[in-house]
């Protein structure tokens, strides 16, 4: 148990790392949809509170989709996006394990309930990330958004660009010396 929180806490520090890295080189902003859809980070909240309340072990997989987007072509969405010959990221081997594509839909639906076509998919997987880990009892950040979807999803780019199943912390250490 102590290890799965050092992992997810791990995990977190590198999502927040890279997000905030990623929005700076972007020229996002907090409270980009303050105009557009001013309740849009309520409404994912709300989301994730519901959802927590019944499948709290969705916190760890849903902030790792976040790191899985992040790092492969930037936190664009793509993650999400479907292929018809399964190509896409999410039919890489280091995604097949991804869960809680469900719950994105479901913030999504919502969403576009209350303003149709203005939160992007991407935002709203970076937003929801926050919101898992508050849920969980982590500590909060403001996100910055603005985000457009990416609309290339490639399952090369995958594997190129995520830690296979099969890695380990000990093992990227290794590596990380040697380089």
């Amino acid at each position: 148990m102590a290890t799965s929180k050092l992992i997810f806490l791990l995990i977190q520090g590198i999502v927040l790392l890279s997000v905030l890295d990623f929005a700076n080189a972007q020229g996002l902003k907090v409270g980009f949809y303050a105009k557009s859809c001013p309740k849009a980070e309520a409404i994912v909240k709300k989301v994730i509170a519901q959802t927590m309340a019944v499948a709290p072990s969705l916190a760890g997989p849903l902030l790792r989709m976040h790191f899985h987007d992040c790092f492969v072509r930037g936190c664009d969405g793509s993650v999400l996006l479907n292929s018809s010959t399964n190509q896409a990221e999410k039919d890489a081997i280091p995604n097949l394990s991804l869960r809680g594509f469900e719950v994105i839909d479901r913030v999504k639906y919502a969403l576009e309930k209350a303003c149709p076509g203005v939160v992007s998919c991407s935002d709203i997987v970076a937003i929801v990330a926050r919101d898992v880990v508050v849920a969980d009892m982590g500590r909060h950040w403001d996100v910055e958004t603005g985000r457009r979807d990416g609309n290339v999803s490639n399952m090369i780019d995958a594997l190129r660009n995520l830690p296979p199943p099969t890695a380990n912390i000990t093992m990227k250490a290794t590596e990380a010396k040697l380089s």
